[in-house]
């Protein structure tokens, strides 16, 4: 185990001991540094949001900035809670479940049910709600730094969930969990790879979405919800939000497929705009008057 493993461990088990308050006002102090600590972090998200929020004046961008970047913070520190705790004391940190019944009426009708979580609010507790209440396998990609690998999957599924590094062979088994009425968790708005994606619009700007998604429900005929862990505020606690996906979400015709996935989860990054991952470099082209994506 390296050095770097090492120290993330030992982090994560000393802040497991800290209030979840605690660990949210250290992140967004972090985040509040980024403009210093992770310039190219914040101007990626100088670039999105300008991006997306065009009618916004620049103090308004200015702010959703900000807020973004507190959130982002509050994403790395809480782990202490969601990693370090025993699942139950993680979980017990759910305050209110809104629209569980929507995930109730899919196991019901068999066929399986593919959740996409986007990079909103706290999917590491989202993984381990869903785990509770359905054998869930989630796809992940290999971190940059492989050491962390064995790390991320053992906080992944330790409670009871499956982990698939996302890879060719993966989706043969995918759609054999799904057909036996299992849940799939999947990432939507990772950046596709080539070969991986559809061109589409995600806030009126052009981008590559990953077109897996899609091709599984269209295959199994699976129950498609957007799904996502909302940060309360103060570090109150988690907020879950269950929605059924757009019926277009699984067209045959794969362009239609991916454009209703991405303006799904549009409309729920606009539920807390401050809380999407607005400094991941999703977008693949440059838009004149604003900085180049680096994709």
């Amino acid at each position: 185990m390296s050095l770097g493993t090492q120290l993330f461990k030992l982090a994560i088990a000393a802040g497991a001991h800290l209030p979840l308050p605690l660990l949210h006002g250290m992140g967004a102090a972090l985040g509040l540094l980024s403009p210093v600590l992770a310039r190219r972090e914040y101007r990626v998200a100088r670039g999105n949001v300008a991006r997306c929020f065009p009618a916004l004046d620049g103090a308004a961008q200015r702010a959703l900035v900000r807020a973004s970047l507190r959130e982002a913070g509050a994403s790395a520190t809480e782990l202490a809670a969601i990693w370090g705790l025993a699942p139950e004391r993680a979980l017990a940190l759910v305050r209110e479940v809104r629209g569980e019944a929507h995930l109730r009426d899919a196991i019901a009708r068999g066929g399986g049910v593919l959740i996409a979580a986007p990079h909103l609010g706290c999917w590491e507790l989202l993984n381990l709600w869903l785990a509770q209440r359905a054998a869930l396998t989630i796809l992940y990609r290999s971190p940059t730094r492989p050491e962390f690998e064995r790390l991320l999957i053992s906080a992944r599924t330790r409670s009871g969930a499956t982990a698939l590094r996302a890879e060719p062979a993966a989706v043969r088994q995918l759609v054999k969990r799904l057909r036996a009425g299992e849940a799939v968790g999947i990432l939507p708005d990772q950046r596709a790879r080539h070969g991986e994606g559809v061109d589409s619009m995600f806030f009126g700007q052009p981008t590559r979405t990953m077109s897996l998604l899609s091709r599984l429900a269209a295959r199994t005929g699976a129950s498609v919800l957007i799904a996502w862990a909302e940060r309360l505020p103060h570090g109150a606690g988690y907020r879950i939000h269950l929605q059924p996906a757009s019926a277009e979400v699984a067209a045959d015709d794969l362009a239609q497929a991916v454009a209703a996935l991405d303006r799904d989860i549009e409309r729920a990054v606009r539920l807390a705009p401050a809380q999407y991952q607005w400094t991941y470099k999703r977008f693949r082209f440059w838009v004149s008057g604003m900085p180049p994506s680096d994709d």
